[in-house]
């Protein structure tokens, strides 16, 4: 077995409920909690606001002949693993599906969101 210390990007799974997807490409995920905006006034910087946010991972899925897209779409409350090539296992709890999931034909992939109220980096 190859030595991977050093990998930091590439290989990636994605899995909903313990069911594996074919992950196409371009995961990604935000496990931010609050947005902050600087409030700024004719006179100075006066301080920040902040507004909470929605954790993320999305990615582009691959449309094989047994998956039904439909179901992508009407999935709520549903828990998302993914593991990475660094090591990491991004979890993100009760999570649903947001935007509408539109299939390329010429690769047979479409884009897929999902949010929640936590995303974490394990």
């Amino acid at each position: 077995m190859a030595d991977t210390t050093n990998r930091l990007a590439g290989i990636a799974y994605l899995a909903v409920d313990g069911q594996s997807y074919m992950l196409a490409g371009e995961l990604s995920y935000g496990v931010s909690t609050v947005k902050r905006e600087t409030l700024a006034g004719q006179d100075r910087v006066q301080g920040y606001s902040e507004m909470p946010v929605a954790g993320f991972i999305s990615g582009s899925l691959r449309d094989s002949g047994a998956l039904s897209v439909a179901s992508i779409n009407a999935m709520t409350n549903v828990n998302v693993t993914c593991e990475l090539a660094n090591g990491k296992t991004i979890i993100g709890r009760n999570m649903w599906t947001v935007e509408v999931q539109e299939v390329k034909t010429a690769e047979a992939t479409f884009e897929v969101r999902f949010e929640g109220f936590s995303v974490q980096e394990a």
